[in-house]
């Protein structure tokens, strides 16, 4: 049986894994010059770090519900964040080329 409480929690998890998808493409776009190597870098580095997230939160703290393969597992946990994440940061917030007061790199 699946108790509301694990649910909720994953609920969290996965909302966390969005948040931390958001945020490190966004900070690849800021830092890199070139306009495909933040789709590198988001394509290889965050679901990296996605996955070791998933480790900890459902193996030692145990959150999360059985969703029976661990090719599910890794669509809900990591795929989904993962595209939710990129999705959000490319489409619906400000490419940083439109900011005229960002400060000069020296």
């Amino acid at each position: 049986m699946v108790s509301v409480v694990n649910l909720a929690l994953m609920v969290v998890v996965i909302g966390l894994h969005t948040l931390i998808a958001a945020v490190m493409t966004r900070f690849f776009r800021l830092r890199l010059k070139t306009q495909w190597g933040y789709v590198l870098y988001a394509l290889f580095l965050i679901p990296l770090v996605l996955f070791f997230s998933t480790l900890v939160f459902t193996g030692v703290f145990g959150i999360g519900v059985n969703l029976g393969s661990p090719a599910a597992a890794l669509g809900v946990m990591i795929g989904m964040p993962l595209a939710l994440g990129f999705t959000i940061d490319t489409l619906y917030v400000p490419p940083p080329e439109e900011f005229e007061n960002l400060p000069d790199s020296r």
